[in-house]
C-alpha cells in the first residue's frame, strides 16, 4: 500500500507528508502494574504511584498538541471518552446538541469548575483555546485535525457554540481536546511563554515537577469537580528503553510500566503484579521517501510491501499480539477494503524488480543504471519493537535483493533525514477512519 506517512507523536500524533509507507504490523500495547499502588517505587504511603514511560511530551501545553486526544492528566476537555471508548460529559454538563444540517455543535458549560488556581472555568475558555490553535501563529502540528470548524463563539458564560464549514460526523470527539484558562495564557508568547512547562488546567493532577528526560511528578488537585483522586501523588518516570523499563519494574522501582506485548508477557506469572492488556489500533510503518533515488522507486516499493513477511513478525515480535496491517485501518475494522490484503510472496518481489531493471550484482545486491538497491532505516533509540521490526523489515529485503542499513537515533536526529532515509514510524487511531485516517491520507491538507 501506498500512502502518506505519519511522523511519530510524543504528546500526539504528527504527519509527515513527504513520504511513502508500506505498513508492517499492527500491535497490542501490554500495561503490566502492581496490584498495590503504594509499592517500593512510591512513598510506601499507599497513596502514591510511579509509573515508567517510553516517551516525553516536548510541551504541556494542549495549545501546542499536548493531551490532544483527551489522555492528559492536568486538563480536562468538553467531552471525554469513557472505560468502554464511549463519548462522556466532562467540562460539558451533557453531550453537544447537533443541528439536523451536522454544521452547528451546542454545548452547555458544567457549572461551579475551576482552574487549578481558582479561577472560574467559563465559556470563554473554550473559544480562546480553539481559536489560538487554530491562529497560523500558533505552533500546532495537529491543527489539521480542528479543519471543519468555520467558528467557535460563546453566548453567555455557559454556553459554546461550534460552527462548521461542512458536516463531520466525528466532530464531537475532537472536543475532548483540553481546554487552557484565557487569563493564564493571555499576553505570553503561546509557543514558547512559561506556561508550555507550566501548565494551568482543571483536572485532576496538578504538575508539580518536571525534570526533562528524567520524569514528570503531579499531585491531586484537591478541588477537582469531579472529586479528589485516590492516588495524591504520581511520577512519570521517563525510560526510553523497553527493557530497562521491564528491568526497574522487576526490581520494584516502579510500581508500574508500559511495556510491549512481549516483555508485559514476563509478569504474567509474577503474582505480585498484575498485568493489564490494551487492545489498540496502533501499527508500525516503513516510510519510503520519493526523494530517494532507491525508496522513490515504485518497483522497489512494490517489492517491498510483498517481501516482508507480516505474519512472521506477529507471530515472532508480538507474540501473537497483533495482527498483520495492510494500511492504518485494521483489517477486522468494518471500513477495510477486503480483498486489498496482500500476501508474502518473495518470489513476486523478485519479478517486479526484474521487470523494473534492478539486476543483482555478485555481492547479491541489485542496481538499476548505476544506483544501488540500498538505503537507511532509521528507528528511534531505545524502542525494543521497533529495533525488531526494521531489522526483520531489512531481513526481509534482503533475500530480495535489496539492502537495507538500520540505524537507531534519537527524534530530534530522526526527522531531518526523513526526506532521504525510511523510518520505522508509528500511528494509531480510533475505530472510525474520518476521525484521522482522512487527514493522514488526503494531499489537500
Amino acid at each position: 500500500m501506498s500512502a502518506p506517512s505519519a511522523r511519530r507523536d510524543r504528546s500526539g500524533r504528527r504527519i509527515r507528508k513527504a513520504a511513502v509507507v508500506a505498513l508492517a504490523a499492527a500491535l497490542t500495547a501490554g500495561l503490566a502494574a502492581c496490584s498495590n499502588p503504594g509499592g517500593a517505587g512510591s512513598d510506601g504511603s499507599g497513596d502514591s504511584a510511579v509509573v515508567g514511560i517510553g516517551t516525553e511530551p516536548e510541551s504541556l501545553s494542549p495549545l501546542l498538541g499536548f493531551g490532544k486526544d483527551g489522555n492528559s492528566k492536568i486538563f480536562d476537555g468538553l467531552l471525554a471518552l469513557g472505560t468502554d471508548m464511549r463519548l462522556k460529559p466532562a467540562l460539558a454538563a451533557a453531550l453537544p446538541k447537533v443541528s439536523p444540517d451536522g454544521l452547528t455543535y451546542t454545548y452547555t458549560l458544567r457549572e461551579n469548575v475551576t482552574f487549578s488556581d481558582g479561577k472560574p472555568f467559563t465559556a470563554a475558555d473554550v473559544v480562546f483555546t480553539y481559536r489560538t490553535i487554530l491562529d497560523p501563529k500558533t505552533n500546532n502540528a495537529s491543527k489539521s485535525e480542528l479543519d471543519a470548524i468555520k467558528n467557535v463563539e460563546a453566548t453567555g458564560d455557559d454556553t459554546v457554540v461550534f460552527t462548521l464549514k461542512y458536516p463531520y460526523a466525528p466532530f464531537a470527539h475532537r472536543t475532548v481536546h483540553p481546554i487552557v484558562p484565557k487569563h493564564v495564557v493571555t499576553g505570553q508568547d503561546v509557543n514558547t511563554g512559561p506556561f508550555t512547562t507550566r501548565p494551568v488546567g482543571t483536572g485532576p493532577y496538578v504538575l508539580s515537577g518536571w525534570s526533562k528526560g528524567e520524569k514528570i511528578s503531579f499531585k491531586a488537585n484537591p478541588s477537582y469537580w469531579g472529586g479528589a483522586p485516590a492516588v495524591k501523588k504520581f511520577t512519570m518516570a521517563v525510560i526510553k528503553d523497553d527493557d530497562v523499563r521491564a528491568t526497574r519494574l522487576r526490581a520494584g522501582d516502579l510500581d508500574g510500566a508500559i511495556l510491549p506485548p512481549n516483555l508485559a508477557a514476563g509478569f504474567k506469572s509474577d503474582k505480585s503484579k498484575k498485568t493489564h492488556t490494551a487492545t489498540t489500533y496502533d501499527y508500525r510503518t516503513v516510510t519510503l521517501p520519493t526523494g530517494n533515488k532507491v525508496t522513490g522507486d515504485l518497483a522497489v516499493r512494490r517489492a517491498l510491501d510483498v517481501a516482508v513477511d507480516r505474519e512472521a513478525m506477529v507471530d515472532k515480535i508480538l507474540e501473537g499480539a497483533g495482527k498483520p496491517a495492510y494500511g492504518p485501518v485494521p483489517t477486522d475494522s468494518e471500513w477495510f477494503t477486503k480483498g486489498t490484503e496482500r500476501a508474502h510472496d518473495l518470489d513476486r518481489a523478485k519479478k517486479i524488480l526484474d521487470d523494473a531493471g534492478w539486476r543483482a550484482g555478485g555481492d547479491g545486491v541489485r542496481a538499476k543504471d548505476g544506483v544501488r538497491a540500498e538505503f537507511t532505516l532509521w528507528y528511534p533509540a531505545g524502542d525494543k519493537l521497533r529495533q525488531d521490526h526494521a531489522l526483520a523489515y531489512a531481513s526481509d529485503a534482503k533475500k530480495a535483493g535489496i539492502s537495507i542499513k538500520t540505524q537507531s537515533g534519537p527524534w530530534e536526529v530522526i526527522e531531518p533525514r526523513m526526506k532521504q532515509d525510511a523510518v520505522l514510524a508509528g500511528g494509531g487511531a480510533p475505530a472510525d477512519p474520518d476521525f484521522d485516517q482522512y487527514l493522514l491520507l488526503t494531499s489537500t491538507v
